[in-house]
């Protein structure tokens, strides 16, 4: 299988927490910086999220009521070429197809601007496709109902000419290209705080839907003291 090298970049707390209330502390900001800092030392072309993330700071929301096409479009991968010409993507992994967006490409948090590339399911609606192909946005059909990271990894690679992938969140996408076996790299940045909550996201959650996985074990790679009183861990599997 020719796929990305692909590297799951996460900033946790020290109870391996990455999202809560230990984001806006001042204790947090060191650890905050070092992360951003370190998405260059990977020198990934794409990144890739989960729905709950991309709605966390992405998407546009959910799109409301589609108008009803005349010729629905094929669920087939459709690419626009202006958009992969640009070189660099954001991966948005929508099962169902239900984000909204305003343009295919995205320039948030100070990042150059990024191509989007939608991973649909054949779950998605028609009139969700046109609606895409409207905006330029490219898609993917990467499983029927779940998603198939492997088959992901295929089509980014061949289509996109994709070589190294970062996957950035949420807690089940991290878990989902884990059980496949297709981190090679985990890179976490632990911020010198606890967070305690029982509705933060850890790192890596197993959804209801998904079938069970023994415990995944890592080697240590380096461990490196960050500013601030951070750590930043490499590890990669055993």
């Amino acid at each position: 299988m020719q796929r990305p090298f692909v590297v799951c970049h996460m900033l946790t707390s020290l109870d391996g927490k990455i999202d809560g209330a230990f984001f806006g502390m001042p204790e947090t900001a060191p650890a905050l910086k070092a992360y951003s800092d370190l998405r260059n030392f990977y020198g990934c072309q794409a990144t890739l999220y989960g729905t709950t993330t991309m709605l966390g700071g992405y998407a546009d929301g959910k799109v409301s009521k589609l108008t009803a096409v005349e010729n629905p479009q094929k669920q087939k991968d459709w690419v626009n070429p202006a958009g992969k010409d640009m070189g660099n993507f954001i991966v948005s992994v929508d099962p169902k197809g239900e984000l909204a967006f305003s343009s295919h490409s995205l320039a948030n948090k100070g990042r150059p601007a990024a191509h989007v590339i939608e991973v649909l399911t054949e779950e998605a609606a028609p009139e969700y496709l046109a609606y895409l192909q409207d905006l330029g946005i490219s898609y993917l059909f990467a499983g029927a109902k779940t998603l198939n990271c492997s088959l992901l990894s295929e089509k980014l690679y061949a289509l996109f000419g994709i070589e190294r992938l970062m996957v950035a969140g949420g807690g089940v996408m991290n878990w989902s290209f884990l059980q496949e076996g297709l981190i090679d790299e985990l890179s976490l940045v632990l911020a010198p705080a606890a967070d305690g909550s029982t509705s933060a996201v850890s790192c890596f959650e197993k959804a209801d839907f998904m079938p069970f996985h023994e415990p995944v074990s890592f080697r240590l790679k380096e461990a490196k003291p960050m500013d601030g009183n951070a750590l930043w861990l490499r590890y990669e599997l055993t």
